[in-house]
């Protein structure tokens, strides 16, 4: 039976006012009156009663009782003296709570004497008692459930895959069927260190550096040409009116320096598949050189239909617009949006992805000693990773596109198994 909810529980305290016997209450939300007791006594608010002198006993306040400790001559009352603890000497002692809490409805809601009484007391209010309810439950699953030789065999099979570099969900998707516990417990084992990887090993658990604080954009980068109908604006206004259209996000990753060998990132958003190319600096002509090399690869109408919408970010890399959306005979192959000047969030998907490149290839990283092959290599291991947003496929997976998986097996690209992805610098030993 499913658990009570705050409607069940109001309808209860509605009950207990009313005067209702336990059982009527029970017929109005559909439990027995067995459930209503124990949720009444489990979940009740204790409030505590009078303590003259800190004593908890039920004559306390009229007491007017002296010399139980035998001293001869003692003026003092017993109730109090710091010298002696007259609840261990006094026969009248008693602390016995109210016989209405031992009974139902084991509230004092209703009770006509609640405001003068000085016992302990007791009421049920719906919301505290919901609140109560959730807590205990949420305590009770925070404990460890697996044990033993199952703990054992859990940490044998996650804890090698996580020094892998290999994220959580891609485990999860891959295996989830020997799991006996779920992604979240997962996570909330290795925080609490059952397991023999802990949050360091988990790269999202690391705290995020402080945001710098946003720099003014100067009118003249607002105004570049380049940029002239272009802007992120104009992007929405254009998908509104094409809606299936699919776009593909666009953005370099650079090394340790502005000079030297640059990524060119290419990320389909429907899949999350993205192309990764070496190219030998990050300047204007060097991006133009791919796009040509890419229609070349798939042929000018393969390429429209692959790469219809391209959204990238204000590089000067990506200003020779006009070069990028033609082809060097004056054809339309594409079309060329930007997103607004400091805003990579804007394109968060390949924003995303980038953070599975840095697993590899840390920032202030020479990417020189690199080869297309290398990136190759990182670019099968990084598209073959489970996705929650995928249905638990890998872009590889879940990439149908007949254009696209052409382009993937001209530029060598293919599936890496589950168990084998790396997401670590050992990955590319340079």
């Amino acid at each position: 039976m499913s658990r009570l909810t705050l409607r069940d529980r109001i309808a209860i305290e509605c009950g207990i006012y009313r005067k209702l016997q336990l059982n009527e209450i029970a017929r109005k939300i559909g439990r027995t009156p067995a459930c209503v007791s124990k949720e009444i006594r489990n979940n009740r608010t204790m409030a505590r009663g009078d303590r003259p002198c800190g004593k908890d006993c039920r004559f306390a306040k009229e007491c007017q009782t002296k010399g139980v400790c035998g001293k001869e001559g003692c003026r003092k009352r017993c109730i109090c003296c710091s010298d002696y603890d007259c609840r261990e000497l006094c026969k009248r002692y008693n602390n016995d709570p109210c016989s209405i809490l031992s009974k139902p409805p084991y509230v004092c809601n209703t009770c006509i004497r609640r405001r003068t009484c000085r016992a302990d007391r007791a009421y049920y209010i719906a919301q505290q008692a919901d609140a109560a309810a959730k807590r205990r439950y949420s305590d009770s699953r925070s404990k460890i459930q697996t044990r033993g030789e199952d703990l054992e065999k859990l940490d044998q099979l996650v804890t090698p895959l996580i020094l892998k570099g290999q994220p959580l969900t891609h485990i999860w998707s891959e295996h989830g069927d020997q799991i006996s516990i779920s992604q979240r417990t997962l996570y909330r084992y290795i925080d609490q260190g059952v397991l023999s990887v802990g949050n360091i090993d988990l790269r999202r658990k690391a705290a995020y550096k402080p945001r710098k604080k946003k720099k003014e954009v100067s009118e003249g980068f607002l105004n570049q040409e380049f940029r002239k109908n272009r802007g992120y604006d104009d992007y929405l206004k254009y998908m509104e009116k094409n809606p299936d259209t699919p776009i593909v996000q666009m953005d370099t990753v650079k090394g340790c320096r502005e000079q030297g060998k640059r990524l060119l990132t290419l990320h389909f958003c429907n899949t999350n598949m993205m192309l990764m190319i070496l190219m030998r600096d990050g300047k204007a002509d060097t991006v133009v050189e791919q796009f040509d090399l890419l229609t070349s690869l798939l042929g000018l109408e393969e390429f429209r239909g692959v790469f219809p919408v391209i959204l990238t970010d204000n590089g000067s890399e990506f200003k020779h617009t006009w070069a990028l959306e033609t082809t060097p005979d004056g054809k339309k192959r594409t079309r060329i949006f930007y997103c607004d000047p400091q805003a990579s969030w804007q394109k968060p998907q390949i924003e995303k992805n980038h953070e599975f490149i840095r697993y590899v290839l840390p920032k202030g990283k020479s990417l020189n000693p690199y080869t297309q092959e290398d990136i190759t290599l990182l670019a099968n291991h990084i598209n073959s990773i489970r996705r929650e947003s995928l249905g638990n496929r890998s872009p590889y997976e879940a990439t149908t596109d007949k254009s696209i998986l052409r382009l993937m097996e001209l530029m060598g690209l293919h599936s890496v198994s589950a168990d084998e992805v790396n997401l670590k610098p050992t990955l590319l030993k340079h």
